[in-house]
């Protein structure tokens, strides 16, 4: 599709007298959504309503905006004058580099008020709002001035106050664990502090999800509930409590306010991505999606380590083993983990011992890296820093370098460590303790996502900070973990993920970006291993998460051998791709059910995938997704009549249709169960 743009300056600087109230307000393009701004006793306050053809639905109630700077200076909050506002309008079709939708829609209605201050020394604020069909962005700019240079923001005052005790589903902010915990659901009135998106369904139907885009130089959003139903920014601080260093010019984040009609209309926003800058990568032919296996599951059962020793996993005789095994089914990467030295020991505690440069001498990477070209293959990088960031960048040229020099073209990072575990030492030789998701972290994973490009590396990125759409902007920036993926399955405190869990991540982690949660095991009892623990699935829900859970690095995470046991339903893992034309929700309720399609962005085929919670369900499925004029080969993989994750986990049926649009399709899943299907056009 061609892009088009359309730009036009619309309303008028205001300069010369106070602004009407119809100069302070912005619909979006279909008129759905109206902003509207208000200056109260030198404050700014913005509101949201939703409009429909009998009702204004308020979504946002007058809620405040505004900064203390702290002690030194005095708060950019109740001295201000509207000096000018200025309008626009811009509308565009971009293309992603990769992604769930190949072409994507911008198109919004901008109002920017420009701010400055009624005292002697005026300091000048822009506050700049987008008002999309789908939602409302809006950010923060401070223009070059010369009453405001260098400064710290200690506070950002701005408000969400919803407008009912609305049900969310969230995780707690300032946690150890940083972002790895189950989804609370309780009413907006209970909450505390807590991570974005935060994912909210009001009393009249509308769903809504609070986060933020473009993360660049700032610190994380939190949000902290100051009244019944008012929500707060709380950005995470520095460990001597300022929040943001800053210069000016600048610019903050985007707050993003996503609002749909049905849940599944929040998955197929793009608010977020629309929000960051395009692509700053010129060759991104070396930039590819795909699917990957490795020496990974086998440590978390305990079959191998990461460590040195009798059971070490990452040896060359069992890298060679999986290569052999991605060389002969179709995987182009091969993940190694316990690689170097460093992981014998609490190397958690202290990732000061890792280097990144050096093999253990039971694993020849210089072979191993050779042999997996010659078979059609390349190693994965893996980087684990146990959070010891500096000690990270000390070597982390060093370690790009040889992994492009080697042929790899992605990189695994990992930041294992508690949520205030992030080590560095001042000038005075003190050691300082960050937050994982601080303006500190925020700017370490800018230099590594930076320096990736620059050698032709994607990253996997573990632990990190949370996604904000910058895989726009840098999208060898791939995907991303920040919630607790597969591997809880095997080790956890609840025995392996409650059945709703994978059923909340649609609706809230993964608003946020791509998401690397290594599906595809198939031994989901795993006793030899783990007794007290195994995946509460059935084999189809397993297959059905690679359409569900979006990644464009998806990993078969199951050992080769079980592969070779589920050789049948291996076949849908190796067909399945990770890069998409077009994405669907069909139907969903947010913990029960979710069916979603997408179109493969390289053939004209369709994959479907369905999955279950708590409950068994009987489901239809309209076809009429599929292209009017074709006839597809449907490759059902689906529960069997008496699955049930408990009791018969492993009732599964695998058969062959042909169908049309005009088809629906009609099955029973299980409990915590699933159906896959490929639709092979013909």
């Amino acid at each position: 599709m061609k892009n088009h743009i359309l730009f036009i300056l619309a309303a008028a600087m205001l300069a010369a007298c106070a602004p009407s109230e119809s100069d302070l307000q912005r619909f979006s393009p279909d008129k759905r959504h109206l902003v509207t701004l208000q200056l109260i006793d030198g404050n700014l306050y913005y509101e949201l309503v939703r409009l429909g053809q009998d009702e204004a639905r308020p979504v946002i109630q007058p809620s405040l905006l505004g900064f203390d700077l702290g002690s030194d200076m005095p708060a950019l909050a109740g001295n201000f004058r509207i000096e000018r506002v200025e309008k626009s309008s811009f509308s565009e079709t971009w293309t992603q580099v990769w992604g769930e939708k190949k072409d994507i829609l911008n198109n919004y209605n901008e109002i920017r008020v420009h701010l400055t201050e009624t005292t002697d020394n005026p300091r000048d604020l822009i506050v700049v709002f987008r008002v999309y069909d789908d939602g409302v962005g809006f950010r923060y700019e401070f223009p070059e001035q010369p009453n405001l240079r260098e400064f710290q923001i200690m506070d950002e005052l701005t408000e969400f106050q919803l407008a009912g005790n609305h049900t969310t589903w969230s995780i707690g902010a300032y946690q150890w664990n940083r972002f790895e915990y189950y989804y609370d659901e309780a009413p907006l009135s209970a909450i505390d502090t807590v991570h974005t998106p935060l994912t909210m369904r009001t009393d009249d139907g509308l769903y809504l999800s609070l986060h933020e885009a473009a993360l660049v130089d700032y610190s994380t959003m939190t949000l902290e509930r100051t009244g019944e139903h008012l929500l707060k920014s709380n950005l995470m601080p520095w460990h001597n409590g300022v929040r943001v260093y800053a210069q000016t010019p600048f610019v903050t984040p985007w707050r993003t306010l996503q609002i749909a009609e049905q849940p599944g209309d929040l998955i197929t926003s793009y608010l977020i991505l629309n929000l960051n800058e395009p692509n700053k990568i010129e060759d991104t032919s070396w930039i590819e999606p795909s699917k990957y296996v490795g020496i990974w599951w086998e440590m978390h059962l305990d079959k191998s380590t990461w460590g040195s020793g009798e059971r070490h996993g990452a040896t060359t005789e069992n890298t060679r083993r999986y290569i052999d095994f991605a060389a002969e089914h179709g995987f182009p990467h091969v993940l190694v983990e316990g690689w170097n030295p460093g992981w014998d020991g609490e190397w958690y505690a202290d990732g000061v011992v890792f280097d990144f440069t050096t093999p253990m001498p039971n694993f020849d990477l210089e072979g191993l890296a050779a042999y997996a070209r010659e078979r059609g293959v390349r190693l994965m990088g893996h980087h684990e820093t146990s959070a010891s960031v500096l000690h990270y960048e000390s070597q982390m040229e060093d370690a790009f370098a040889l992994y492009e020099r080697l042929g790899v073209r992605a990189v695994k990072t990992g930041y294992v460590g508690h949520g205030r575990e992030i080590k560095w030492f001042n000038e005075a030789g003190e050691e300082q303790r960050e937050w994982h998701h601080g303006q500190f972290m925020v700017r370490h994973h800018q230099r590594v996502v930076e320096l990736a490009a620059r050698h032709k590396i994607s990253l996997n990125v573990h632990e990190g900070v949370k996604d904000t759409g910058l895989r726009r902007t840098w999208p060898n920036l791939m995907t991303r973990e920040v919630a607790m993926g597969q591997e809880y399955n095997a080790w956890g405190g609840e025995g392996g993920h409650p059945p709703a869990y994978t059923l909340i991540l649609p609706f809230t982690r993964n608003l946020s970006g791509p998401f690397d949660y290594t599906p595809g095991v198939l031994d989901l009892l795993f006793d030899e291993y783990r007794p007290d623990n195994r995946i509460k699935s059935t084999l189809a829900k397993e297959l059905a998460l690679y359409v569900v859970i979006y990644s464009p690095l998806h990993m078969a995470a199951d050992l080769p051998e079980n592969y070779e046991r589920y050789i049948d339903a291996f076949q849908f893992i190796k067909d399945v791709p990770t890069d998409w034309y077009d994405t669907q929700v069909l139907e969903a309720s947010i913990a029960e059910y979710i069916t979603i399609v997408r179109k493969d962005r390289n053939s004209e085929d369709w994959y479907l995938g369905s999955i279950t919670g708590e409950d068994a369900r009987e489901v239809e499925i309209p076809l009429s997704f599929l292209d009017i004029d074709k006839t597809y080969i449907a490759h059902i993989y689906r529960d069997g009549d008496n699955a049930d994750w408990e009791q018969a986990p492993y009732d599964f049926v695998i058969e062959q249709k042909e169908v049309t649009a005009a088809d629906m399709l009609e099955f029973r899943l299980g409990r915590s169960g699933g159906l896959a299907v490929r639709f092979e056009a013909q």
